[in-house]
């Protein structure tokens, strides 16, 4: 964990805490999501990072490496300033067409990439 300094909390969900990280070496951001080791760290948690780091699409967020801290698994990965969709949609309560469109060509592109790489 040297080599980032943690700037800010972004999110906190089922599994653990998002906090967003500088890399002292480039100065370049990133999303850490953090998880308590123990029980919540199980096959699927590995399902994903193993499925993640193969993963090169514009759409996708970006895995950059993981490891280990005393307390938590770090999965580092591209910070994405925009925030989530989800959240987005949920503060406009509806888009404009052209907005909804290029939202949902962003989404199809990702999930298409996802489902050719089986």
């Amino acid at each position: 964990m040297e080599r980032y300094e943690i700037q800010k909390d972004i999110g906190s969900g089922n599994f653990g805490v998002a906090k967003l990280v500088k890399d002292k070496w480039s100065g370049e951001l990133f999303a850490v999501k953090y998880i308590e080791r123990g029980k919540k760290i199980d096959e699927h948690v590995q399902r994903e990072i193993m499925n993640h780091r193969s993963l090169r699409h514009p759409n996708i967020i970006r895995f950059k490496e993981v490891f280990l801290t005393p307390a938590h698994l770090a999965i580092v990965m591209e910070y994405a300033s925009g925030g989530e969709l989800f959240e987005r949609i949920c503060n406009a309560g509806r888009f404009s067409e052209d907005e909804a469109r290029f939202f949902f060509q962003q989404l199809i592109s990702g999930v298409s990439y996802c489902h050719s790489m089986v």
